[in-house]
């Protein structure tokens, strides 16, 4: 089955390869100046069945509870609170470019004590700062929490988790970042991958498109582009049609592996040198088998236990070599992997190895 599928995955990309696809330039670059803007605040939870924390363990809850009572006119000194109905959150959230006040975000919230659950819970009104300290948003609202958990008096069972939850638009922007956009003359054009031909292939296409020199590719991952040769236009709807604009990217051949997953990831550009690939393994099995010797009832004697250990060591016999001719595509590579009947976590390691030989021709990035 998975290499079945690894085929399917190889054939696609060689058709994608054939006939390479343009991509709008809004999908491979940002603009300098519209983007988001990072909110977080502190907050409570109420609400919760039980699962909030434990004010032993997280007495910061309690003085939060405590001084939000106090603000809304209930006296709470020298009073012991011991509700299990309360989490101490923390609340993070994004503020689009070119928020307005009164729009609605969507907020995370992720408890900080040791409540075991945000389930049914009910985020009260909590203020989200910038890096600036000022006050862009109010979060409130009730909490989807991102998971369940069931608990008895010998066991608990977790699915997801319940800990962390979203509050869909449960943000209101109260106050807006000011950016002139209408009257920039300029904007620069960041690509998400720096390459120096997609580059140049972005300065093409708008200068084609305009019939005039308006874009210059200052290194490999900005492009910038002047207003001032379009006269009295505006910016907005350039950059509306700057976005849509149709070219067909490049980047550096890379092998991506990750370890943890056992996951490969090969680009179609990938090229090896000829080299010839064999893999085997060996095999050391330990095994232990004690033996007690007990001895006669009322007889004068002490019970043995007598080690038996067993040990093998299995050689696997090699395939053989399997030898990969020069400039050897992704659909052969695949294959010859394939071809030895490698197992993914043996193809991470032959991967390695064909790179540390110099015939891998490509950036293996390892995470």
């Amino acid at each position: 089955m998975i290499r079945c599928l690894i085929s399917a995955l190889v054939a696609l990309v060689l058709a994608g390869s054939a006939m390479a696809i343009p991509v709008r330039i809004k999908d491979l670059a940002d603009f300098d100046g519209v983007r988001g803007n990072d909110l977080v605040g502190y907050g409570l939870v109420v609400g919760l069945d039980g699962s909030g924390d434990s004010f032993r363990n997280a007495p910061f809850t309690e003085e939060m509870l405590a001084s939000l009572l106090e603000r809304l006119g209930v006296n709470v000194t020298d009073e012991a609170l011991r509700s299990k109905n309360v989490a101490a959150v923390i609340v993070t959230a994004t503020l689009p470019p070119f928020a307005r006040s009164g729009s609605r975000i969507d907020v995370n919230v992720s408890a900080i004590g040791d409540a075991k659950s945000l389930l049914g819970g009910t985020l009260v009104m909590t203020p989200l700062k910038a890096a600036d300290g000022n006050i862009y948003a109010v979060a409130q609202g009730s909490i989807i929490a991102g998971g369940v958990s069931a608990a008895g008096e010998g066991a608990r069972v977790v699915d997801g988790v319940p800990t962390t939850g979203k509050i869909p638009v449960g943000g209101r922007v109260e106050r807006e970042v000011e950016f002139d956009f209408a009257g920039i003359d300029t904007i620069r054009i960041a690509l998400r991958n720096a390459d120096f031909t997609t580059a140049t292939r972005v300065e093409d296409a708008i200068n084609r498109d305009f019939q005039r020199q308006l874009a210059v590719t200052l290194d490999s991952g900005t492009v910038l582009v002047n207003f001032r040769n379009l006269g009295a236009v505006n910016p907005a709807r350039v950059v509306g049609r700057i976005e849509n604009l149709l070219i067909e990217p490049e980047d550096r051949a890379k092998v991506v592996i990750d370890h943890k997953s056992g996951t490969i990831v090969v680009g179609e550009r990938v090229r090896i040198s000829r080299v010839a690939v064999s893999q085997g393994g060996l095999t050391l099995r330990v095994s232990e088998a004690p033996v007690v010797s007990q001895p006669n009832p009322f007889a004068a004697g002490e019970t043995v236990t007598v080690p038996r250990t067993r040990a093998e060591i299995e050689n696997q016999p090699g395939i053989g070599f399997v030898e990969l001719s020069s400039e050897v595509s992704l659909g052969d590579l695949v294959d010859g992997l394939n071809a030895l009947g490698v197992r993914p976590r043996d193809m991470i390691e032959i991967l390695k190895s064909i790179h540390t030989a110099g015939a891998l021709h490509a950036d293996l990035i390892i995470e």
